[in-house]
């Protein structure tokens, strides 16, 4: 797990993991976020999030926010994390990365960025699954 890396484990839940990337992406557009994402490949779904503006000078221009959701309805992960931007991200691309590549190690100014990202995230990921 990369510093910063927030996992969230979620059993017994039954919930559609295309509901949930849906509603993740919604909830960062919502807050200024520029989004892509992949289709489902067999390792899950991939959310990419960027933001302009004052997080310019805290993060790297090809820096981004990376979500994971992958498993099953009864048993998933939703991992959230600092990765590189992927141009294009595609299901092919994802089936020849390791999804841990997706996550980079940050500094201490990412770290702080993401923490307050992720905390807000990680509690509407825990209310749409609920």
């Amino acid at each position: 797990m990369a510093i910063g890396e927030k996992v969230m484990h979620f059993q017994g839940k039954g919930s559609d993991l295309g509901t949930v990337q849906l509603k993740i992406e919604n909830y960062l557009k919502n807050e200024g976020f520029s989004i892509q994402s992949s289709q489902r490949s067999t390792q899950g779904y991939v959310i990419q999030a960027k933001k302009g503006g004052f997080l310019r000078g805290v993060v790297d221009a090809d820096r981004a926010l990376s979500i994971v959701v992958s498993g099953n309805p009864d048993d998933f992960t939703v991992r959230i994390g600092i990765g590189k931007w992927l141009q294009h991200l595609g299901v092919a691309m994802l089936e020849t990365l390791l999804i841990s590549d997706l996550f980079l190690v940050v500094d201490v100014a990412e770290s702080a960025w993401n923490f307050e990202i992720e905390d807000k995230l990680a509690k509407q990921v825990e209310a749409f699954v609920a």
